[in-house]
């Protein structure tokens, strides 16, 4: 009677090192229910030392702090929501659908972006997966609201609060933090927008050498550029 089409649900995968290589075997935490909403927070750090007489600072760049995802999302037992997450079944709403239990679903939750994994002696890397989402991180602080319980005090229903922070891959990170320097062999990977030239200028300040690099690159056609190739900038001779 319902036709629930296909859901994309968010799910949390874990990962066994910083590369964000998939933990095999291990499933990824699958949300019942999408988030409503979810913040990313961008944040930047600056000095704001005031030299000795003057009444105001210069701010001058320390560092771009990774970011930060928050979101929450619900677990809820009450067989009023399908396990599916999506719309309402009929089945269901008579009590006979399937029954989810709350704890076991957090600790679900808990083993993949909490607990201590013995491979890495810590807990894991995950990326978060959600339509254009992919968000490579660690989580940072999970708090889980209890809010309605059977008569023996089992929960039924519980919101989780998660806080994930960006960590990025070193060979991602080696490639975003390299200094401009015409005399080092520079990756950038092309974002909307980007062309050949405009890439080459911000390297080795002239676009003049953009046939060089696109040729360094085995590029037919320097227009044709897709948001996140990889585009390598070798050293020049000027």
């Amino acid at each position: 009677m319902f036709d629930e089409g296909t859901l994309a649900k968010m799910r949390i995968i874990p990962c066994i090192d910083a590369s964000y290589t998939e933990e095999p075997g291990a499933d990824p935490f699958i949300v019942q229910v999408n988030p409503d909403t979810y913040t990313l927070a961008h944040s930047i750090v600056y000095n704001d030392a005031a030299a000795q007489g003057n009444s105001k600072a210069q701010l001058q760049f320390n560092r771009i702090t990774p970011q930060q995802l928050d979101f929450d999302f619900l677990f809820d037992g009450t067989g009023v929501i399908s396990q599916g997450g999506g719309l309402l079944k009929i089945a269901s709403l008579f009590g006979g659908g399937e029954e989810m239990v709350v704890a076991d679903e957090i600790e679900k939750l808990k083993q993949v972006v909490l607990n201590y994994s013995g491979d890495i002696h810590e807990p894991r890397y995950v990326k978060l997966s959600w339509g254009a989402l992919l968000f490579k991180c660690r989580l940072t602080s999970l708090r889980v609201q209890y809010k309605l319980f059977k008569p023996d005090g089992t929960p039924l229903r519980a919101v989780a609060k998660c806080s994930f922070r960006e960590s990025v891959e070193p060979t991602r990170r080696e490639a975003e933090e390299g200094n401009n320097s015409p005399d080092l062999t520079h990756v950038r990977v092309v974002k909307e927008g980007d062309t050949l030239p405009l890439m080459t200028y911000r390297i080795y300040g002239d676009s003049k050498y953009y046939l060089e690099v696109a040729k360094a690159n085995g590029l037919v056609n320097f227009r044709d550029l897709k948001a996140g190739q990889q585009i390598f900038f070798p050293p020049i001779a000027k």
